[in-house]
């Protein structure tokens, strides 16, 4: 497979794809075309002497100073040499590569000046696999992902390292053992290169991606909860959510009905009891708030995969170089808290449904999960391990877009702080996900202790992915291997697809 880039049409398959998946690129002849067109507008630009922040000017504050034609180049290596100064771990190589793929196709949309021959560099980096390391740390959101973006260019100038062929090495001997030349940057380019929302929006795309998939899991995994405690399933009554039709709640409760379809598990009102708590019975209103708010986040991000994020904006008809904002990044920051939130509470009612489990008082069977208690602790540590990650989700909740801070001497002075929020969104995702498996692993433990009557058509699959690994717990052992092999399940996503291969779809 190969993802044609022309600016408008990328997609978070696409994107996905690319970054992990190695699929390769090709620029359109479109992109080429619009590409070359803007490129010359500003030959002409600067042919005109006409000022233009960023193409014979100084950046931020220094934008009132003009730059002689002899000093273009080193003018614009500067901006990258100077701007790269991240802290922190390395982002994934795929943030990275998704970080290249998302700014070529920015630039694919022609409004950016850049040169082709600079572009075409950046979709060899991407086919041929050199991944520059790009810190985490350094960027406020606004007047693009400046540090992140400078430690990606680096190599494109022979500087920085990189990582080929599994071994970090510098920038230059990855692009001479890959085959790839390195470029002189032009007038404008630099800037080009830089002034955009692509680190924030890599991590994002990435993370809105997973999100959607372990909502699914979520849904999955408490259908198997339901099922072991003998849940009432009237609350997912198709009518009982018709009367308050929020999309996620409706898509919900007709998940859970799927998932439990042929259940000899499930119970109805009056059976057993009259109702059930609110972390099962309200599952559709729960679950369902957190899948309207990332479908929130996934349509901001598909907007932004495929707008142009530069500064200034080159514009061929009228020979303008217009300074804007379109780098800022409050469009996705807010979004992006939003997705913190929203998985930070998937977390929230999963912890809740493993405290459900692992205590007797609430699901009348054996104390946390094991016979023979006392001796033996069973699941007692994966609950206090779930409340760990849940608490921590809540500090991380605490939203990014609301903070600002002055830079470049007050020029810049309302920013962001979208890559904090979407590199919080990710962290949170990963400890949600941590707590979903172990409530799989739970309910898996709790259905056998309940004696497994028959477990519904979805459930049944999720219930025997996890046992032809991870045998009954009779007395204590090492739990953190299991639950790794349930987190591995869904990471790979093979629960989702199973499970979906049996009920059909979720969510979609």
């Amino acid at each position: 497979m190969c993802v044609q880039i022309d600016g408008h049409s990328l997609t978070i398959k696409n994107v996905v794809n690319v970054a992990r998946f190695n699929e390769t690129v090709v620029l359109s002849e479109e992109a080429k075309k619009a590409i070359i067109k803007s490129r010359e507008t500003i030959d002409k630009l600067l042919a005109s002497n006409k000022a233009v922040y960023g193409v014979n000017t100084g950046f931020g504050k220094l934008s009132n100073i003009k730059i002689e034609n002899s000093e273009l180049k080193n003018l614009q290596e500067n901006l990258i040499i100077s701007h790269a100064v991240g802290a922190g771990n390395n982002f994934e190589p795929e943030i990275v590569r998704a970080m290249l793929l998302l700014r070529i196709n920015s630039l694919a949309n022609g409004y950016s000046g850049i040169r082709l021959e600079t572009v075409e560099t950046m979709v060899e980096m991407l086919n041929k696999n050199v991944t520059p390391l790009v810190p985490e740390k350094g960027s406020l959101g606004a007047s693009g992902d400046l540090a992140p973006l400078a430690h990606m260019v680096l190599p494109l100038i022979g500087r920085g390292k990189c990582l080929y062929q599994n071994e970090i090495m510098t920038g230059i001997d990855a692009f001479k053992k890959a085959g790839i030349k390195t470029i002189e940057l032009q007038a404008k380019e630099g800037l080009a290169l830089i002034n955009g929302t692509q680190a924030m929006n890599a991590v994002g795309v990435l993370c809105v991606n997973d999100a959607i998939e372990l909502a699914k899991t979520l849904d999955i995994a408490s259908s198997l909860t339901i099922e072991s405690l003998n849940g009432i399933i009237d609350a997912f009554d198709e009518r009982v959510h018709a009367l308050r039709p929020h999309l996620g709640q409706v898509e919900c409760a007709r998940n859970i009905r799927k998932l439990t379809q042929n259940s000899k598990m499930i119970t109805h009102q009056g059976q057993l009891r009259v109702q059930d708590g609110y972390s099962l019975r309200c599952i559709p209103q729960i679950h369902g708030a957190s899948v309207d708010a990332i479908n929130y986040v996934k349509e901001k991000v598909e907007i932004e995969i495929n707008s142009v994020t530069d500064n200034p904006l080159i514009f061929n008809e009228t020979l303008e170089g217009i300074s804007g904002g379109n780098f800022h990044g409050q469009p996705l920051a807010i979004p992006f808290d939003t997705l913190g939130i929203a998985l930070s509470e998937m977390a929230s009612v999963s912890e809740s449904r493993i405290e459900r489990l692992v205590n007797p008082a609430l699901s009348g069977l054996s104390s946390f999960l094991i016979k023979k208690g006392g001796v033996n602790s069973g699941f007692m540590i994966v609950q206090y391990a779930a409340a760990a990650l849940v608490s921590e989700n809540k500090v991380l909740s605490h939203p990014a877009s609301v903070d600002s801070i002055s830079s470049s001497a007050g020029q810049e002075d309302h920013v962001s702080m979208g890559t904090i929020a979407a590199r919080k969104a990710r962290e949170i995702y990963k400890n949600a996900r941590r707590v979903i498996a172990m409530e799989i692993l739970c309910a898996s433990q709790a259905v056998d202790l309940a004696g497994n009557k028959g477990l519904g058509d979805g459930t049944n699959i999720a219930y025997q992915l996890v046992r032809e690994k991870i045998p009954y717990l009779s007395k204590d052992r090492e739990l953190y291997p299991d639950i790794n092999f349930v987190e591995d399940l869904i990471i790979k996503g093979i629960i989702n697809k199973e499970v979906i291969k049996k009920v059909g779809n979720l969510y979609e």
